[in-house]
């Protein structure tokens, strides 16, 4: 059946929409509209074309046969119509037409629709600062914004920046200022830690570490009160500190572009998201949308959510296309998987970090885990920093986050529990769970099986033990209280340790624990440790069948702890 559908936006799920209807229904005529002139890129690698690891622009928009997707692309390769620098200013729903300005023309008109697809996005949080609007100030809301900032970077110079917002653009962002450019680039964010939401207080610890090893200065707990400058910016005032700048990028979140839809009388959520059914139809049969704007379940929680991820605004395209021709298909949802590059770390995580589980209801804990991506054996491999989320009573699965040097390794194994999450998996699941295996590749026990094992282990009451900030605690104040650590490594590994804190740190093999029950310390508490927290789980294990129970274990040890940052 021949028919006309407007797509309203020209990004990501835009041209997906477009393309997949006229393979699926050859005869309809598409008209899709953009307020910009550059279309059809991809918007997430922009932090890597203002870094200069891509040199020109056009690759964002090129194909993998290196065509541009411009406006003659898709008229020509996918009899698609596409005009730009046209803005949607409303919607009749009962005329079905949308109402249009040229911007180039400054001409008015109307398109009528069978069907309309709302592809508007997201635009960046705004802050009510003075200063916003001063040269130099950039929100990088597309790649439009993202050429004149480079340019300033390239002809003019930039020798100081502040990045305000150190969630995933922000800190993508920084990287690029601070990486290539040698940029003096420093970070505000108004949260008590970096990417807030995403990770525990643990991991964006040993984020922010990352961060300032690469000489970013890394301010949290920070307000940003002003912008200051006259003909241009000359810096930023928070609620504890001045920072001079040449150059301030607000990356303080965003928000879904739903003022058209709300205008229409679509229902939106309270948070300003689109809201739409499985089959990313809204609340008029003839409106489809999705990406940046819309509301999406959350399969972990079964609560709506928000996921401006030009991943899921693509696959969603698919089935908004699937579904103008005719079709029924589904999009269930989202878990909210996320990975970032940092420097020569990747942080990556999915489902819900162990205080988003606590602020949704679930009474949950979390298992730390540092494991070889590879066998321990094999010559090159990383170390996995990874922190697996459970509920308490039930060991269901809700989350995985961590970061790496090996950011293939990483992402791998998130992505594997993210296919999980659906199925409310337990940590049986995890630690039977098959995966591929061969030395260069894995363990012949996965890092995902471990942590399953551990969760079972801490959910089972046989792995009490501490969390990375527990341990740095009880290590700051331990001149005050009674307690002694017991290091189950070789005496080599312990030696500089003991010699150190002769009273505070002793030295008994795990292994060899039945054997010296007489030198296990006497205190109150006795903290043990080895390099990853396995053999200090086994002598913990062991302690308490002659009875020693005083005992807490380090959770991903020595490793994990030394990656914290702990002054040790």
């Amino acid at each position: 059946m021949s028919q006309q559908v407007v797509i309203i936006g020209a990004v990501a799920l835009g041209p997906k929409a477009a393309c997949r209807l006229k393979r699926l229904e050859p005869d309809s005529r598409v008209i899709m509209i953009d307020e910009n002139e550059i279309i059809s890129y991809g918007g997430c690698g922009i932090p890597y074309y203002v870094s200069g690891d891509i040199s020109d622009a056009q690759e964002l928009q090129s194909t993998t046969f290196h065509m541009v997707r411009d406006v003659s692309f898709f008229r020509e390769a996918k009899d698609v119509e596409v005009r730009t620098r046209t803005r949607a200013l409303s919607i009749d729903r009962m005329a079905r037409q949308v109402h249009v300005h040229d911007l180039e023309k400054d001409e008015k008109y109307h398109l009528d629709y069978d069907k309309l697809v709302l592809s508007t996005g997201s635009s960046p949080r705004k802050l009510p600062l003075p200063g916003v609007d001063l040269p130099g100030v950039y929100t990088v809301s597309g790649l439009e914004e993202a050429i004149r900032l480079k340019g300033q970077i390239s002809q003019s110079g930039v020798e100081k920046a502040v990045v305000v917002g150190a969630g995933l653009i922000g800190l993508e962002m920084a990287e690029a200022l601070a990486d290539l450019w040698g940029i003096e680039t420093s970070v505000v964010e108004i949260a008590p830690q970096v990417l807030p939401g995403f990770i525990s207080p643990d991991i964006a610890r040993m984020v922010r570490n990352v961060l300032e090893e690469n000489d970013i200065s890394v301010y949290t707990g920070e307000q940003v009160k002003e912008i200051f400058g006259e003909d241009r910016v000359k810096g930023v005032r928070t609620d504890q500190r001045e920072l001079e700048a040449d150059m301030v990028i607000l990356a303080a979140g965003v928000i879904p572009n739903s003022d058209l839809a709300r205008e229409a009388g679509l229902e939106v959520s309270p948070q300003g998201a689109v809201v739409v059914d499985r089959h990313m139809r809204t609340s008029d049969e003839h409106i489809f949308a999705g990406g940046d704007c819309v509301q999406l379940q959350n399969l972990v929680t079964g609560k709506p959510g928000y996921y401006p991820m030009g991943s899921m605004a693509n696959r969603q395209g698919r089935v908004i296309g699937t579904n103008l021709a005719g079709g029924n298909d589904e999009f269930p949802g989202a878990v909210g998987s996320f990975v970032v590059k940092l420097f020569d770390h990747a942080v990556s995580g999915t489902g819900l970090s162990i205080e988003t589980a606590s602020r949704q209801g679930f009474d949950a804990v979390s298992a730390f885990v540092t494991q070889f991506d590879k066998s321990h054996f094999y010559p090159e491999k990383d170390l996995l920093y990874l922190e697996l989320v459970v509920e308490r009573g039930t060991g269901r699965i809700l989350g995985l986050q961590g970061l790496s040097t090996g950011g293939d390794s990483l992402k791998g194994r998130i992505d594997c529990v993210a296919a999980l999450l659906p199925g409310k998996p337990t940590t049986k699941d995890l630690s039977n769970l098959e995966v591929s295996y061969s030395p260069p590749f894995g363990s012949a026990m996965d890092a995902l099986n471990s942590l399953g094992n551990v969760a079972e282990n801490i959910l089972q009451g046989f792995n009490k033990g501490l969390r990375p900030a527990e341990f740095a605690e009880l290590w700051e104040k331990r001149q005050d209280k009674d307690v002694v650590f017991l290091d189950c490594r070789d005496e080599d590994n312990a030696r500089p340790f003991m010699d150190k804190y002769p009273e505070k740190w002793k030295n008994v093999k795990a292994e060899t624990l039945d054997l010296n029950l007489d030198k296990v310390p006497q205190a109150e508490t006795v903290v043990l440790l080895c390099n990853n927290g396995a053999r200090s789980y086994e002598a913990r294990l062991k302690l308490a069948r002659h009875g020693i129970t005083n005992t807490l274990n380090v959770h991903g040890g020595m490793s994990m702890i030394k990656k914290w940052g702990v002054d040790i």
